[in-house]
């Protein structure tokens, strides 16, 4: 497609779909009608008054001269969501950070745990990302899903590439980039945040998927006490209790869950435990710190990738080298950090360090022991003032995060180690300052400006030369400057543009090598640089909300599978390539007092979201033109809900690729289409009790849920994982 595409995007089909950035997911849309929790889109909440008569004094003045826009963010002053007394200040409410959020002139979204937690399993990052236009994420096997934001990391076939995962504003990726999903616990979460591609400015903004921030609970929060059980399909189980209160200055939360499964494949048992916590204190009610902690035992057989007439012919069948290897990924964690928050009159500061020590075992092709240790710390100021009589938002703050990997790999010999055949010390620095402006030059039109530098190093240190020394050092200085507008239309719908680069440095795993391909070191892999244009707008009221946002990046040294050797794919820079799309969606209650009538009638929720892809080389030498493999370029997710004002809920759902995808550079090779039927029901009026029922691929389609890339494939090349059959999953909750 010429680069004149983009402007056809608008035209693609089914546009008007849903959107999580605008909350519109049905078990949200429950949470939201049944107790008036979650605001519109935007949310112009007072300031508390503590207040002196000098600053009263000083507030009216600033009022005479201009009125404050109705996106004037939400003070993290309120009690938390439904709790007693004053809210935690290092943590927001969903309310207060939906109206964050949305002071970004760009796609965006947050998920509450209302969206998921209590209507289904909770069980993968599928569960809780599945109705964000944009995002493709597809479970494997156990907790490991593929996960990829506007086509970011097609080419990382294991582990997570070109999306940065937080929890509560702390890395979970490894210094170097890479990132699992075993770390997760969906169950711990109060709500998720979305930045998508270099909207992510405060958290780095160097990946083209952007980011995702896990926020848990704190002791303030509403129903901190609870406990649920979750049982279903392929033996899954698990048990998840959390605790927490406040106390004066003191407020502490703690989450734990265990659970197992056999899984759908064979070789694909899989257990974890899980536990985070944090303790507030607040020496006034303008100065708190946080203490946190989280901590992961996870133990997963791993089946693997088959070919694609297996994967559609015998989709419970696991490779037959992953069993007699006994192919594993075992993961130990354990993550320490601080949070201080200290609110001036118009500024917010925030700062805080982290540690994170993690232990991989990991026999595949080779027995990898993997022992990391990253560290870091942040600093951040938000001023929010009248200056001259306009409205001004500065963001400012730096971001550190360096890391050591102490690695060696042996050989596997039936999944014990066996002879030492690498180790190396990989160690990795990354330093990023960011600023960003938004000027209101009108009461709702702001426009917004700003840039990151990030400086980056990785080397490497060799201590096993049998197979030559692999030692080495790279550095990077980079910048990622942003603009755009954001209009505030009304109080619940938004219009916004943007231009922004972001630039994503090599991990130690690209590079080349082997039989007939070229040999490039990691050393000779350099950053790629995306430059991405996007336009959009987003409306949440009580009946109705929608998001449509069209997006087009223009990227340099993409990286890529360009080459292979032994069926591996050896990522390292294209030339120039482009991804473009559209992110769509709509929730609407479409039909209303259908059996219930007055001021809380029953209804009929129609939920969907939509996500076009068109992702491309552009002229290279040796794909041409060729589709990037790894993504559909159709995906659907809707939703069909009948709700009552008890809280009763019921109704059907369909996840549907309509057209296969290459799974090749050379476009040789296809997935197949596919349409899942879901069905689910449940109770849950926002009080202490809730149940569900759902039940997946009812129809018992098989399908391949998602596949591994290569430069070229064949028809007997094993990338296929093929997804789960029919399951049912039933769970129930309770909480005080």
């Amino acid at each position: 497609m010429p680069r004149s595409g983009f402007f056809r995007l608008l035209s693609a089909p089914g546009i008007l779909l849903a959107s999580a950035s605008a909350l519109v997911v049905p078990s949200n849309a429950i949470a939201e009608e049944n107790r008036g929790e979650l605001p519109p889109v935007t949310v112009d909440a007072p300031r508390e008054k503590r207040a002196s008569p000098a600053r009263a004094q000083r507030a009216a003045a600033r009022s005479t001269r201009a009125r404050a826009p109705a996106t004037a963010p939400a003070q993290p002053t309120a009690a938390s969501e439904g709790g007693p007394g004053p809210g935690a200040l290092t943590v927001l409410t969903a309310q207060q950070a939906l109206s964050e959020i949305n002071q970004t002139p760009g796609g965006v979204a947050l998920v509450t745990a209302e969206a998921y937690r209590n209507s289904t399993p909770a069980n993968t990052i599928k569960d809780i990302l599945d109705y964000v236009p944009g995002v493709f994420a597809q479970p494997k096997w156990g907790d490991d899903t593929r996960l990829s934001i506007r086509g970011s990391g097609l080419s990382r076939n294991f582990h997570l590439r070109g999306v940065q995962l937080y929890m509560d504003g702390i890395p979970i990726n490894t210094a170097d980039g890479y990132g699992d999903f075993q770390e997760i616990d969906p169950t711990a979460y109060k709500y998720v945040e979305v930045y998508k591609g270099g909207n992510a400015l405060q958290f780095g903004a160097n990946s083209l998927g952007g980011a995702v921030n896990f926020v848990t609970a704190s002791g303030r929060d509403r129903f901190p006490n609870g406990v649920s059980l979750d049982v279903g399909a392929f033996g899954f189980r698990r048990l998840q209790a959390n605790a927490g209160g406040a106390n004066g200055p003191w407020d502490g939360f703690v989450t734990a869950s265990t659970q197992v499964t056999d899984g759908f494949r064979d070789h694909s048992f899989g257990s974890g435990n899980r536990v985070s916590g944090n303790v507030g204190y607040q020496f006034s009610p303008d100065f708190e710190t946080r203490f946190y902690l989280n901590a992961n035992e996870v133990r997963q057989r791993i089946p693997g990738t088959v070919t694609k007439v297996s994967a559609l012919t015998n989709p419970e069948a696991a490779a037959p080298a992953n069993v007699a290897m006994d192919q594993q990924r075992n993961i130990d964690t354990v993550r320490l950090a601080n949070k201080t928050t200290i609110r001036f009159d118009d500024t917010r500061f925030e700062f805080g360090a982290f540690g994170v020590d993690r232990h991989l075992m990991h026999p595949i092709f080779q027995w990898l022991d993997y022992r990391y240790k990253d560290y870091g710390g942040f600093a951040k100021v938000t001023d929010d003032r009248i200056i001259g009589g306009y409205r001004n938002r500065l963001v400012a703050g730096v971001n550190l995060l360096n890391g050591s990997i102490d690695n060696q790999q042996f050989a596997n010999i039936a999944g014990q180690k066996g002879a030492l055949l690498s180790s190396s010390v990989d160690r990795s620095e990354n330093t990023s300052i960011y600023v960003e402006d938004s000027f209101y030059f009108l009461p709702n039109v702001a426009a917004i400006a700003g840039t990151q530098f990030l400086h980056a190093t990785r080397s490497r240190r060799d201590r096993f030369f049998s197979d030559g020394d692999q030692s080495g050092a790279t550095r990077f200085d980079l910048w990622s400057p942003k603009s755009g507008l954001l209009w505030q239309i009304d109080p619940t719908w938004q219009a916004f543009a943007n231009v922004s680069r972001s630039a994503e440095v090599p991990s130690f795993g690209e590079s080349a090598r082997g039989p007939g391909i070229p040999t490039i070191p990691f050393t000779s892999i350099r950053p790629q640089i995306a430059t991405t244009y996007e336009i959009g707008t987003r409306m949440r009221r009580p009946d109705y909300s929608w998001e449509l946002t069209a997006y087009r990046a223009n990227i340099r040294d993409e990286l890529l599978c360009l080459y292979s050797a032994f069926g591996n794919c050896n990522v390292t820079n294209a030339d120039r390539t482009f991804h473009q799309g559209v992110e769509a969606g709509a929730g609407a209650a479409i039909f209303r007092d259908i059996f219930v009538k007055g001021g809380a009638p029953d209804k009929v929720w129609l939920n969907l979201a939509y996500t076009y892809n068109d992702f491309r080389f552009d002229s290279d030498p040796t794909f041409g033109n060729n589709q990037l493999p790894g993504a559909p370029r159709h995906y659907l997710r809707a939703e069909l809900l009948y709700k009552h004002p008890t809280g009763f809920y019921a109704g059907p759902n369909v996840e549907w690729v309509p057209q296969a995808y290459f799974v090749d550079s050379m476009n040789t090779l296809t997935t197949e289409p596919y349409a899942l039927l879901g069905l689910k029901a449940g109770f849950d009026n926002g009080g202490p009790f809730s149940a569900y029922i759902e039940g997946r691929n009812l129809t018992s389609k098989t399908y391949i849920a998602s596949a591994s890339i290569i430069d070229r494939a064949t028809a007997t090349s094993a990338l296929f994982e093929p997804g789960a059959g029919r399951a049912v999953y039933t769970g129930i909750r309770y909480r005080w």
